[in-house]
Parts: C-alpha cells; structure tokens; sequence
C-alpha cells in the first residue's frame, strides 16, 4: 500500500488554504475571511480579489480579529481567522477561550507557519505548543493536515463542519502525496497494514513517517500505518484496532511531547490497552533558527529518528 503514496511535486500546506478559500470564496457566500497583517503569507489574494467585501483586515491586534471573528458567527457568518500559529494561539489565548470555545461559536482558527518548518525565522514565532493548548479547550476540534492536497480538503470540510476548529498547517514547500477528496473530519486513514508495529503521524511527519515505513518494510519489519490529521476528536477505534494486534505503537508529530497527539495516544491506551510506546517529537525545548529539515534532524524529529523509534520497542 506504501506504493501509491509518492509525490512529483513539493506545495506549501499554507497553498491549500489558500486554493481552498478560493473555492469557498465562490461557493458559500457566508464565508468571511480575516486576517491579522499577513494576507500575503496566508495565500488569501484570490479570495480578497473575487470578495473584498468579505475580507477584515484586523491589523496587528490578533485578539480584536477573535473578538470581532466570533461576532460575525453570532450574526450567522463563518469566520475563517488567519495568522501564524504563535499568534493564532498564544496571543489570543484568553480571547478564543471566553469570546469563541466557551460559547461554542462557528469559529475557524486557521493558523499557518506552525511548528520547527516555520524554519529561519526562529524559536520566538516555531510554536510547538498549540496543539495542547487549543485541544484541551472543551468543543474544539483540532486539525492537523500532512499535506497541499489534505490542506485543502479540510479547509472546506470544516466550512461544513459547525463549531470552532482549530487548523494546523505550514511554510515550507512539502511533498503533495495524499489523494485529492480523501478527507473525513475525525476519522483516521489507514495508509499501510501491518503487523509488527503501529506507527502515527500527523502533519509534515507523516511524510517522514511513509519513508521510514517504507525502509522499515525493506527489512522485513511490517509497519501500520495510520494518519491522524484530526488529533480531536480522536479516531479512537483506529488505534486501538491497530495496537490490540501489533502490541506497540510510535507517534510521530511536529510538537512538544507534552501535549501532543503522542499524549492523547498514550492516554487512550492507558485506559484501554495499555501498549509499549515511544515518541517522536521536541523533547521540552524550544527551537532556533534554521532550515526546516536541519531543525527536524537536530530536534530528532527525521526519517532516522523515526526508523530508530519503530526498532526500540522490537528489540
């Protein structure tokens, strides 16, 4: 199955937002774009173009944007904010907890250039938090694509989807691998069978994660193979159909371990099935500047940090 998964061409997640809110732009005449300063960076041009008059520059003031985002959904709007992950999340804290979670409004946090691939511009904006903090938030749905193509499929299934949701993507040119249309809010996909061991991953890591399946399978280790792009809800089924018959699992994000999917994998099976695991993911640090694939080697989030992972819980 690990066949079908290759790639001819490399596309930023940030380019399936955008593409995605192009087509939204056209479709759902109560999608609202906003932004915090940086419409250029979150690839909004085409939808300020065709929707100017559906498009709030909120400025350098994140928290108005939350403010004036859950507004708009009380009006009966669907507000897709957009700035990076650092302020998407840990400037606004305070704001998408009172003004949009607690109320449960149909609020979408759109929040690129998250994690260590936000790269050069170094530790102060490669949030590494985000996930705890959103996913711990009661009623919010969390979502973190691997790919162009699943950028673009979850960004309009979310337009569907009522509630707040809080979605993940990235800066860099990435591997567009996924298939177009394979995309199902909370449910898990399973990209290889396997029985040895359970390896998950989500975001730019699942890409890391098929080429050490791949590597893996080339010495008779066979790999499952799961992609979490939404980390709440959890597919819980999922996983723990995969663990009961491989016995072990490996989580591979682009994250803090503390808070990560990696947690919420451990807690699930702690409570059903409890399974030998180990964690691919940044080790209570935060990051620096740098090329993205030299800060995944260095942080040991690479192709080898993973593979060496899978043989830890084998021996």
């Amino acid at each position: 199955m690990l066949d079908k998964y290759t790639y001819t061409q490399k596309k930023a997640t940030r380019d399936g937002f955008g593409a995605a809110m192009t087509e939204l732009g056209r479709e759902n005449k109560n999608v609202v774009a906003m932004c915090a300063d940086l419409a250029g960076s979150l690839k909004l041009d085409n939808f300020i173009e065709e929707n100017p008059e559906r498009f709030f520059q909120a400025g350098i003031a994140e928290a108005n944007m939350m403010g004036i985002a859950a507004g708009l959904a009380t009006a009966g709007k669907i507000p897709f904010t957009s700035t990076f992950a650092n302020f998407s999340t840990g400037r606004v804290y305070d704001q998408i907890r009172q003004s949009i979670a607690y109320s449960h409004k149909n609020v979408k946090i759109c929040a690129s250039h998250a994690g260590l691939t936000l790269g050069e511009d170094g530790a102060t904006h490669q949030i590494l938090e985000d996930v705890g903090m959103m996913k711990m938030l009661p009623g919010m749905t969390v979502i973190n694509p691997a790919d162009y193509n699943q950028t673009k499929e979850a960004t309009k299934a979310i337009a569907d989807f009522k509630g707040p949701v809080y979605l993940r993507f990235g800066r860099p040119g990435w591997p567009v691998f996924m298939p177009e249309g394979e995309f199902e809010i909370g449910k898990a996909i399973l990209m290889n069978e396997g029985k040895d061991i359970t390896l998950v991953a989500t975001g730019h890591m699942l890409w890391y994660a098929v080429e050490a399946a791949r590597k893996l399978e080339s010495e008779g280790i066979s790999v499952e193979l799961i992609n979490i792009h939404t980390i709440k809800p959890l597919d819980d089924q999922a996983i723990l159909d995969s663990v009961r018959k491989t016995g072990c699992c490996v989580v591979a994000e682009e994250h803090q371990r503390a808070g990560g999917l990696g947690e919420s994998i451990a807690a699930l099976l702690a409570q059903h099935h409890p399974a030998r695991m180990a964690f691919v993911a940044v080790n209570d640090s935060f990051g620096e500047s740098g090329k993205p694939a030299d800060l995944l080697e260095k942080y040991g989030l690479s192709i080898d940090d993973i593979e060496s992972s899978c043989r830890s819980l084998l021996v």
